[in-house]
């Protein structure tokens, strides 16, 4: 009996022939070769050269040379493409763009006579908006306060931020001569666009400036009046007092830095209305702006010194330091403590009062309103924080929490306007949210249980600064008036690109801010 063989013969498979396999070769040559064909062409149709085969008008030679684009410090060319074309050459919108303008041009080689162009017309804003995309103005000059710039610039810059979308404004609006020279060419000022805020405006017209601060006779609210400037603040005379300071555990949400509760007393003091505005730090930056290395332990040495002099202000920031949100009387906010330090050192040297931080005690204080439950009006912040499991299933609430705090159930993410809120019972908006505040302390976890019954406490020990009240951010848990958190400096330049990084602006935090104090003469204070 024969055995089947266990061999199995899988069938017979056709090879590739010699003639298929040159043919795949000679197909795959030929992509290659017309796929690089087609990148040469594209970028040799962005070369300068090419660009000038068309573009035969008077200017595009020699105006362009002579222009700041080419013609500048850094020895940096800045190419037709750059200017004329959408950023990021690989993308989508720019290759499309550039067909688009190509034709155009090429249609235009073809049919007209550019002896018959008026050039002149051409050569006008309403013409060059149409060929300059905003987006590659910005591509390069990412930063609109670089340093050597004037104060006039330093206001068209925060303008344009502030009214971009709203007006439909574009860098060239400003900088016409900045690709083609033109020595006629007048720069235009944002002053003369029509809109141009309030504050804007009177930054730039002296006589609006205040001569003399404000007269302060009585221990009563004031606006004090910033010489040299036209921008002013609300001042709010809070009467000292006794009051329970810090949280206990049955508290919702209580923290052990809150603790032990204690009795604390502080002296009468002036505070802000709100929190420091936009329009108050800039009068401050274009008063003190500078190379910004005054080391940072002279500025808090000077801030116990009246004689001091001269005052270093802040570098440009890096970046839109109000996040594109809008300035104004919108807190301003990505300083460090360093910065508003020296802010309230320069408004003491302006009006001869002295300015500075609150207090952690003086801040809590002003914060209850002479309340001793966690906020400052009615609730408990279990039924208005989305922490815990049943909130996957019933909403927080948000009556009365959303009339007098901006934080995360109605902010927006981002900022806003006093207006947005009601006073606390001293008169004080914001204490709560929208921006968390600089204290004048140093963070201790530790703090309350070193002393009880203490009259004007101040904490000096340790590498970080308190900051209150939580921002437009925080959950309704860390907007208590007990609440505490503090800084974290070298997190919070994380990303800062500068060597060595900034000592005025944050570059990795958004909402923080501060607001001031003011001494009041002996002679005006009555208990």
């Amino acid at each position: 009996m024969m055995r089947r063989s266990s061999k199995r013969y899988a069938p017979a498979r056709n090879k590739p022939s010699r003639k298929g396999i040159l043919f795949l070769l000679a197909g795959v040559l030929l992509g290659m070769t017309l796929i690089t064909g087609l990148y040469m062409t594209s970028v040799y149709f962005s070369t300068d050269e090419s660009c000038m085969m068309c573009h035969v008008h008077p200017h595009v030679e020699n105006s362009w040379k002579l222009s700041k684009h080419v013609n500048n410090h850094s020895g940096t060319k800045v190419h037709c493409v750059d200017c004329h074309l959408p950023p990021q050459h690989n993308t989508w919108a720019h290759y499309t763009a550039k067909a688009r303008l190509g034709l155009k041009d090429v249609w235009g080689w073809m049919t007209k006579d550019s002896v018959d162009f008026e050039w002149d017309r051409l050569s006008e804003l309403e013409h060059a908006v149409t060929y300059i995309p905003n987006e590659s103005c910005k591509e390069c000059h990412q930063n609109l306060f670089p340093e050597g710039i004037t104060n006039d610039a330093i206001t068209a810059h925060l303008y344009y931020e502030e009214n971009e979308k709203k007006l439909d404004l574009q860098c060239i609006s400003c900088h016409l001569d900045a690709g083609h020279y033109n020595p006629n060419y007048t720069h235009g000022k944002m002053t003369g666009i029509p809109g141009l805020n309030a504050s804007n405006r009177a930054a730039n017209d002296t006589s609006l400036f205040f001569k003399t601060p404000a007269e302060v006779a009585t221990f009563a609210a004031y606006t004090e009046q910033i010489p040299g400037t036209a921008v002013s603040i609300r001042m709010i005379a809070i009467q000292g007092g006794e009051f329970t300071m810090g949280s206990p555990e049955k508290e919702s949400f209580h923290k052990a830095d809150e603790a032990p509760v204690r009795t604390v007393a502080v002296s009468p003091f002036f505070m802000a209305e709100v929190e420091t505005t936009w329009n108050q730090y800039w009068a401050f930056y274009a008063n003190t702006m500078s190379e910004g290395r005054t080391p940072p332990e002279t500025v808090y040495a000077n801030n116990s010194n009246p004689a001091v002099d001269a005052i270093s202000g802040p570098t440009p920031p890096f970046g839109l330091p109000d996040q594109g949100w809008g300035m104004g009387d919108r807190p301003a906010i990505t300083m460090t403590h360093y910065a508003a330090e020296t802010f309230c050192q320069w408004l003491s040297k302006k009006t001869g009062r002295k300015y500075r931080l609150p207090t952690e005690a003086e801040w809590e204080y002003a914060a209850r309103g002479g309340a001793t439950t966690p906020y400052f009006f009615a609730g408990d912040p279990a039924k208005f924080s989305d922490r815990g499991f049943i909130r996957k299933f019933i909403d927080a609430k948000t009556d009365s929490i959303s009339s007098y705090v901006i934080y995360s159930k109605n902010s927006r993410n981002r900022t806003q306007e006093p207006s947005e809120v009601k006073p606390n019972p001293l008169g004080l908006k914001n204490m709560l949210g929208n921006v968390m505040e600089y204290c004048a302390d140093k963070y201790d976890p530790e703090a309350y249980r070193k002393g009880t019954n203490l009259t004007d406490p101040l904490a000096t020990g340790g590498d970080e600064w308190v900051i209150r009240g939580g921002n437009y951010a925080s959950d309704a848990a860390d907007v208590r008036a007990a609440a505490r958190d503090y800084t974290r400096h070298e997190a919070w330049l994380k990303t800062d690109p500068q060597q060595p990084k900034s000592i005025w602006w944050y570059s990795d935090m958004r909402g923080i801010g501060f607001r001031v104090v003011c001494e009041p003469d002996s002679s005006i204070v009555t208990r």
